[in-house]
């Protein structure tokens, strides 16, 4: 049952984070630097807080008796995950939904999900999955299976898009991605990819803060939004720097108060996308906690919001015009990514 509930949990994060970009769709009249600031500070300062009160609401004494070292590299992990997020918009901007998120999280959930793994083999914890374990046993071995079957759709994914690459013309290419740009695509997805994946490293790093909601009493299911308050600091601090930065370079500190703009809808849709931004990890540590499986949970995580932006993108016609073979490539590579859930849940269950 646990394995089940946890998997709907990722489910639920996967639908929120494969979906959070569309709101922004919405803004009218802003640059991207102005719209992309404002729904951050919901989504790393006012969001979490919130959420961590109404679930832990002792998380302020926790934070304050949390060793400095902790907090110190759970803020660098955020700083550096910040540093893939911001490339992360700038991803989905020069390829759209479904190639962009697909190279992304292809290289997110291959770093994400093994390199802890890695680091517990050579700094064992108890109760922390090493890779050791994951090769040395039956229910590893799936789990693994399932990792790389993942990185087989992730990678058909791609080709689709390069395909797709092919295929159009470049003024239908900017009619379904108005900034579309491979190569610089390519360099900032692959970029974003890697970074990203410090989030994971960022919840590894403040697991004591957890463990310590967990032993005042509260609920195990949301131990995890505690460490969240912290390590979105340090996203917090890498993407107000860079786009007050651009709104500096390209004068768009006006957007805030230019009332030629839908200044209402613009801040209710950038709060709606960065509030829904970060219900992908409110459900994402809920389905840890079930699942007792960071290798697992990363993978199921990046694996779902994979399938959601591929669906955002067949609903936003980015792949209209393209030949039978592309649409059954991308089809291919989503029904893969699929078998890979299926294979991660088999492998948790046998555990």
């Amino acid at each position: 049952m646990q394995i089940i509930l946890g998997t709907i949990f990722h489910l639920l994060g996967g639908f929120a984070s494969g979906s959070f970009y569309m709101p922004f769709r919405k803004v009218d009249g802003w640059r991207w630097e102005s719209y992309w600031i404002v729904g951050g500070l919901f989504s790393w300062l006012i969001v979490p807080p919130v959420a961590a009160y109404l679930t832990i609401p002792g998380f302020r004494q926790i934070i304050a008796l949390t060793p400095t070292s902790t907090i110190q590299f759970t803020i660098l992990f955020g700083v550096l995950w910040g540093i893939g997020g911001l490339t992360y918009g700038l991803g989905v901007r020069f390829l759209g939904m479904s190639l962009g998120n697909s190279v992304i999280l292809g290289f997110c959930s291959a770093f994400g999900a093994l390199l802890p793994s890695v680091y517990y083999q050579f700094f064992p914890e108890t109760g922390k999955t090493s890779i050791g374990m994951l090769l040395g046993t039956g229910w590893g071995q799936i789990v693994l299976l399932g990792v790389m079957v993942c990185l087989l759709g992730i990678y058909v994914c791609g080709k689709a898009g390069m395909m797709k690459e092919r295929e159009l013309t470049e003024d239908a290419k900017k009619q379904q991605v108005a900034e579309f740009n491979l190569m610089k695509g390519l360099v900032v997805a692959i970029t974003s990819g890697v970074l990203s994946s410090c989030f994971n490293f960022g919840i590894e790093a403040g697991k004591p803060m957890a463990e310590a909601a967990v032993a005042a009493g509260f609920d195990p299911l949301y131990q995890n939004n505690v460490i969240y308050v912290v390590l979105l600091w340090g996203g917090l601090a890498t993407n107000l720097i860079w786009s007050l930065i651009l709104n500096i370079r390209n004068k768009s500190f006006g957007d805030y108060v230019n009332r030629s703009t839908p200044l209402l809808k613009n801040y209710f849709f950038a709060a709606l996308a960065g509030t829904t931004w970060f219900l992908q990890f409110f459900f994402y540590g809920m389905g840890e906690s079930q699942m007792g499986n960071g290798a697992s949970s990363w993978i199921l995580h990046m694996a779902f919001i994979i399938l959601v932006a591929n669906v955002w993108g067949i609903v936003l016609n980015e792949w209209k015009g393209v030949g039978p073979a592309t649409r059954k490539t991308i089809t291919m590579g989503i029904l893969i990514i699929l078998s890979s859930v299926v294979l991660v849940g088999i492998g948790n269950a046998l555990k």
